[in-house]
């Protein structure tokens, strides 16, 4: 039997919204939505989603405002695909985050950068070139 991927689905949590929005978008080239929020969570959080597709392998999720909750200092990190990982790392600073690790190898299993973006969170980008 193929391994599955296990990661399913991810949430970023963010204080501003509309700033994380558009460094995503700038940085990785790719336009998020809104995800409807289920009637009891209404106006305590809003989410916008990644591009996804139901049927395709891997993972997405959203960018997630929800009260109570700040962004940045969690434990988690999301890498995110990339033909070539320094082509993202070009973009980080100019969007309004910054550089933590420049590419760097993991020989066999390609290369990767580490960033903050906008709201303190750390994400990676992974590419195996």
């Amino acid at each position: 039997m193929k391994p599955k991927n296990p990661a399913v689905w991810f949430e970023i949590y963010v204080d501003d919204l509309k700033r994380a929005q558009d460094f995503y978008e700038e940085v990785l080239n790719l336009k998020l939505n809104e995800l409807p929020t289920p009637k009891d969570v209404q106006g305590e959080m809003k989410m916008m989603a990644f591009p996804m597709d139901m049927n395709g392998e891997g993972a997405s999720g959203t960018l997630v405002k929800m009260k109570g909750f700040d962004a940045g200092n969690n434990s988690t990190i999301v890498y995110f695909q990339s033909e070539d990982c320094a082509i993202e790392e070009r973009k980080i600073s100019s969007a309004g985050g910054k550089v933590f690790k420049s590419k760097q190898s993991l020989g066999e299993y390609g290369f990767m950068i580490l960033a903050i973006d906008t709201e303190g969170n750390m994400f990676g980008v992974h590419s195996q070139k």
